[in-house]
């Protein structure tokens, strides 16, 4: 039987979540033993603190939710929060240049956030929901190209989350050595069974309680 508790990073990206819910969060991935907890930056500080005698992972985000900071910015962010004890950082790609073909650009964006994280897992986050499936595989390519870890489907807050058939697409175009996160609308097990079945080796979701208990 598959652990799903340990493909799961455990999410509250919400702007106005409070340190009593974070608090709530760390607590919860703790005795579900899940991978991960995704948070904003700010709170990444304080995760790290309430997670480190486990061995619960703190990943953030990078550049979100729409992926429109300078690569600049974007590095710094990277270094501020891997500073601050982030294990795993998930950026956003720039969804207008990939749009617009400007194929380099989006390359080097994501080359500056891997630089800047120096061996921390990187997550790229393509938006799949804001592209064609041509888009969606020349997202995957240039994340693999840019040295990331793994390609994500969503931020959960653009007009859709992961699909099974997006999962698929992503793990044929990035092979085995890469991760593939489904991200964005997985409710249950039954959801988050398919996107593993289909590829995926992690999932982000704010129901991983239900997803886990639903295994049981």
């Amino acid at each position: 039987m598959t652990n799903i508790a340990k493909y799961i990073d455990h999410t509250l990206l919400k702007p106005d979540a409070t340190q009593e819910q974070i608090k709530k969060l760390t607590d919860k991935a703790k005795e579900y033993g899940f991978m991960s907890v995704c948070v904003n930056p700010t709170w990444v500080k304080f995760c790290a603190n309430e997670l480190k005698d486990s061995d619960v992972r703190v990943c953030t985000v990078i550049g979100f939710p729409l992926g429109a900071n300078t690569s600049e910015v974007k590095a710094f962010e990277t270094r501020d929060a891997i500073a601050n004890g982030a294990d795993e950082v998930d950026m956003v790609i720039n969804i207008g240049e990939l749009k617009a073909g400007n194929t380099k650009d989006v390359q080097k964006d994501i080359e500056a956030v891997v630089e800047a994280a120096n061996g921390t897992l990187v997550k790229v986050i393509i938006e799949t929901c804001l592209l064609s499936e041509e888009e969606k595989v020349v997202a995957c390519q240039l994340a693999k190209a840019a040295g990331a870890d793994f390609v994500k489907t969503s931020t959960g807050f653009s007009t859709g989350g992961a699909t099974a058939s997006d999962i698929r697409l992503m793990r044929e175009t990035v092979g085995e050595e890469m991760g593939v996160k489904a991200s964005g609308g997985v409710h249950n097990f039954e959801e988050a069974m398919a996107m593993i079945e289909a590829g995926a080796s992690r999932i982000g979701a704010s129901s991983g309680i239900a997803i886990v208990q639903g295994a049981k």
